[in-house]
């Protein structure tokens, strides 16, 4: 019963306080809301005035809070009102980074639309592309490849897409469509690992035969 008497209370300064009397804990209510994916209630604190790009603790901005959950909605009605897509968040994710690393679509589609970059480094120095083909997410890969994103990009650990799609992947279906996609895409499949290793040779090593057979292919042409 108490929960719901603030709620109430909650709902009514919103629609009553103007902008210049929201306090701090509301615009961290937004991000709340954000992450919920609480269409509704984001709209409600953005039109009291709450600040469309405020962050949490974690650096997250409303739009990236609702990414992680894959709210495509809600990110939606942000860019709508012209929220950043530029900051990071202390994983040194931005909204485009958190969406390729969860397979959120969507909002990757979104995100590309508005102009995202795709050349923002994670902490791990890896741009949007690589994530994704980790997580083997074939279709925000083919959606990154068709936006123009770099293939041949290598990350902190000295890895490629193409190489952190084999080397952290399963060597299956998704992982194997994901290494095709970025050969026939034009990725140097060559680049080889901190330890001289080629994709090939990797693929090779992990039984991937789909894969070793994609690039042996790619190789020989």
């Amino acid at each position: 019963m108490m929960q719901r008497l603030v709620s109430i209370a909650l709902a009514w300064v919103l629609a009553t306080a103007p902008a210049h009397a929201l306090s701090p804990n509301i615009h961290l209510e937004l991000v709340g809301a954000a992450e919920r994916g609480d269409a509704n209630q984001v709209r409600r604190f953005v039109e009291a005035g709450a600040d469309v790009n405020t962050a949490d603790h974690r650096g997250r901005t409303t739009m990236i809070a609702a990414t992680y959950n894959g709210h495509a909605p809600v990110v939606a009605y942000l860019l709508e009102r012209n929220a950043d897509l530029r900051p990071q968040d202390s994983l040194r994710n931005d909204v485009l980074s958190a969406a390729s690393v969860g397979g959120h679509l969507a909002i990757v589609r979104l995100a590309l639309a508005k102009g995202a970059s795709m050349t923002t480094r994670n902490r791990f120095g890896g741009i949007p592309i690589i994530p994704a083909a980790h997580y083997g997410h074939v279709e925000v890969v083919r959606a990154l490849i068709d936006a123009g994103s770099p293939l041949d990009h290598v990350n902190n650990l000295g890895w490629t897409a193409i190489l952190e799609a084999i080397l952290l992947g399963d060597g299956g279906p998704r992982h194997t469509e994901i290494v095709r996609l970025l050969v026939r895409a034009g990725a140097d499949h060559a680049i080889a690992d901190r330890n001289g290793k080629t994709p090939l040779a990797l693929a090779r090593e992990r039984g991937q035969t789909a894969i070793a057979r994609i690039l042996e292919e790619a190789t020989a042409k």
